[in-house]
């Protein structure tokens, strides 16, 4: 019985993280690349990091009943779209409004952006809008750390290590899926 839920556990994976089985690509002068010989193989590994990252950031928060839970595609989106952390926002989100469980009315606004009297046309805009912000005003000028933006974001001196508290969280998550799968992955080698 343990070997057939192990089989459907592989194949429950091997849908959910596809893979390319072609051939690498040929490349003339590939010494003097920088790109990957594999260039498959290097969208493969990025659309699978990406693939955990959405499964982090869903599991999290739904274990927070968070309003956010259906927008983990605009979180990821948003960070793949400005080449941040894709767990920056929503660990700011965890610390200004519960994951979006306590905002102003209808503002869309779970970053306390604005101070929070910001409003937003949706969750997915505010995530945008909020994610450009912190690409442009923070983190092209330096901040580039969550200890770097604490000072410039919020009047508390404590707000850098409660965004740090739940980033740690989404990386813990983290480790646990990698972890898993790794072996997994072993214990499915012929």
């Amino acid at each position: 019985m343990g070997k057939i839920n192990l089989i459907v556990v592989f194949l429950v994976l091997l849908f959910c993280f596809p893979r390319s089985v072609s051939a690498s690509v040929k490349e003339a002068g590939a010494s003097a690349s920088v790109m990957p010989k594999n260039v498959k193989s290097f969208s493969n590994q990025i659309d699978e990091d990406t693939n955990i990252k959405r499964k982090v950031i869903r599991e999290v928060l739904t274990n927070y009943n968070s309003p956010l839970s259906v927008e983990t595609d605009a979180f990821v989106d948003t960070c793949t779209k400005y080449d941040i952390d894709c767990y920056l926002l929503p660990s700011i989100a965890g610390l200004e409004s519960t994951f979006g469980k306590n905002i102003l009315g209808d503002s869309f606004n779970p970053f306390g952006w604005g101070g929070g009297t910001i409003y937003f046309k949706s969750w997915a805009d505010g995530i945008d809008q909020v994610g450009a912000g912190l690409s442009q005003n923070y983190i092209a000028k330096g901040a580039d750390t969550i200890e770097k933006m604490g000072p410039i974001y919020a009047a508390s001196p404590t707000w850098s290590v409660r965004v740090r508290f739940f980033h740690n969280e989404f990386k813990r998550v983290e480790a646990e899926k990698q972890l898993y799968f790794s072996k997994l992955a072993v214990e499915l080698k012929p």
